[in-house]
């Protein structure tokens, strides 16, 4: 069995860096990606992607990416269950295991 995932997209919100309550460090982000097809009415979608990177990959995006560059992403599909307001809700996201800055001024500048 296999369960891997590859997306190359957008980072779509300001990255913020946080620790869980073990003081493990991991990085929430939003990859926006568009299709190559367009819709009924002409347009391409875009589908938005709920990513999360822990540790040192999570510091370095942190540190070389900001809202709007492009990065590729090579991780694992994972649900879970989270509940709000009475509800269990479950969602699927992709845990990053590498980060690549495809267009990160900051990279570009000190040549990471």
């Amino acid at each position: 069995m296999l369960n891997q995932v590859v997306l190359v997209g957008r980072i779509v919100f300001d990255l913020e860096l946080k620790k869980n309550d073990s003081g493990k460090k991991y990085l929430n982000l939003t990859l926006a990606i568009p299709r190559s097809f367009k819709n009924m009415e002409g347009n391409y979608d875009t589908d938005f992607i709920r990513c999360v990177v822990w540790d040192n990959i999570a510091e370095n995006t942190t540190l070389y990416c900001h809202k709007g560059d492009i990065v590729g992403l090579k991780g694992r599909l994972q649900s879970r269950t989270l509940e709000k307001k009475d509800k269990k809700e479950t969602i699927m996201e992709v845990i990053g295991e590498k980060v690549t800055f495809l267009t990160s001024s900051k990279a570009k500048e000190e040549k990471v």
